[in-house]
């Protein structure tokens, strides 16, 4: 079992319907609906208008976080879900906030936060490093350059 304390997702959503992105005064009151559905226990909300194209909107729970950016030009919303629960499931709140913006496309980005599945006292990132490819494009470039001398005599 993992034991972390967090779960963080992120999603960029495209091509969201224009009409969505418009009305930026009804998106605290939606949002704040769907996470009260949930338990969540809203401490702030704000939104502010950062130019005519851009928006972004703030919510911080006992639980976590939930962070959001629209871009009216570019039908884009950037979204940040952070969930302090270990059992949090950051994926079924994404589908309803996916059903406030009807993106044509998104991409999603799951993260667990807080990773202390580390064993012992051992807290160093764990990094992995992989020269494999790199290696072999220079053994390739040294074998066709082998080649082409071979070639010419």
């Amino acid at each position: 079992m993992d034991k972390i304390i967090a779960r963080h997702l992120t999603a960029d959503l495209y091509g969201c319907k224009a009409s969505c992105l418009i009305d930026e005064d009804s998106l605290p009151i939606k949002v704040s609906s769907l996470f009260e559905e949930h338990g969540f226990h809203i401490l702030s909300s704000t939104v502010q208008d950062v130019d005519e194209n851009h928006a972004a909107l703030l919510m911080l729970f006992a639980e976590g976080h939930f962070a959001i950016h629209l871009y009216k030009n570019l039908s884009y919303v950037a979204a940040d879900l952070f969930l302090c629960e270990f059992a949090a499931a950051p994926e079924d709140l994404l589908q309803k906030i996916k059903n406030i913006f009807k993106p044509e496309k998104f991409r999603t980005t799951y993260l667990k936060r807080g990773d202390f599945s580390v064993s012992g006292a051992d807290m160093k990132p764990q990094t992995t490093t992989r020269v494999a490819p790199l290696r072999r494009i220079h053994n390739t470039g040294a074998k066709v350059i082998r080649l082409l001398a071979h070639r010419k005599h």
